[in-house]
């Protein structure tokens, strides 16, 4: 039931990702800090790995986390540098993208390493 369901939420989730990212986000939380909106990449990127190595990871093939890895980081940095293209309040920041690649990264090497979702 859940490989059934892996696939979907994580197609919407990185739907609503490009959508988070294009848009304004007025009103989001506070968290204390003054680096609040890359905590806020991090674990959305980080997120974003879980589901997609957690997907692929049946699969043995020989680079497929590998291929992920690199197609998630690309994809962190194609939204990244079209953010402001499509929305004039967006702009690029490359300690956003830091966070979006190391959130990337250590998402990877945990679903990686510990099979967090467990599929039957």
């Amino acid at each position: 039931m859940v490989k059934k369901l892996l696939l979907p939420v994580t197609v919407i989730y990185t739907v609503a990702l490009v959508i988070a990212s294009l848009i304004n986000l007025s009103g989001v939380p506070s968290l204390g800090s003054s680096f609040d909106d890359k905590i806020y990449h991090f674990f959305a990127y980080f997120g974003l790995a879980v589901l997609w190595i957690s997907y692929f990871k049946p699969i043995k093939k020989k680079y497929t986390l590998t291929i992920v890895l690199i197609g998630l980081i690309l994809f962190g940095i194609l939204l990244e540098l079209i953010q402001h293209q499509l929305n004039p309040n967006r702009t690029y920041d490359n300690f956003d993208l830091m966070a979006n690649c190391l959130g990337v990264i250590i998402g990877t090497l945990i679903a990686a390493r510990l099979n967090i979702i467990k599929l039957k």
